[in-house]
């Protein structure tokens, strides 16, 4: 194990159970070892779904859509 890992695993024994179970999910999903890093729900599924297919039929917004949002956001 490289020093920068250890360093790594020290903090996170310090963190809540919670976290660390979460940077536990991560480095298994990264070394290929853990299937699920993200379990959506069935209304998360069935945007990501419903997303893909406006993608695939190149339903995207339009420049002037973007920008609505954009100003919304900048106050």
């Amino acid at each position: 194990m490289t020093k920068r890992l250890e360093q790594a695993m020290e903090r996170a024994r310090s963190l809540p159970a919670n976290l660390q179970d979460e940077i536990a999910s991560l480095v298994l999903a990264y070394a290929g070892e853990d299937d699920e890093v993200l379990v959506l729900t069935p209304e998360e599924e069935a945007d990501l779904l419903e997303a893909r297919g406006e993608m695939e039929r190149g339903e995207f917004a339009d420049a002037a859509a973007v920008e609505a949002v954009f100003a919304k956001y900048r106050g």
